[in-house]
């Protein structure tokens, strides 16, 4: 394995006012959506039906077999 040195990396102003725009922009996006989500029908519950076999509820028999103590 080849070794090197570190890279220095530099943080610059326009770095951090772009790290800002873009933060901004983010939590805008994000209440956006949690407002057309109260806005549908409040607390609004999606419900999936799931295809296929459902998992058994983890119980100490299911757990442990049929162990004789």
């Amino acid at each position: 394995m080849l070794r090197r040195k570190p890279t220095r990396l530099e943080l610059k102003i326009d770095d951090t006012e772009e790290f800002e725009s873009v933060k901004k922009e983010l939590e805008a996006r994000k209440r956006q959506r949690e407002e057309a989500e109260s806005g549908v029908g409040g607390a609004s519950v999606i419900s999936v039906d799931i295809i296929g076999p459902h998992p058994k509820p983890a119980t100490l028999p299911t757990l442990f077999g049929s162990l004789q103590f």
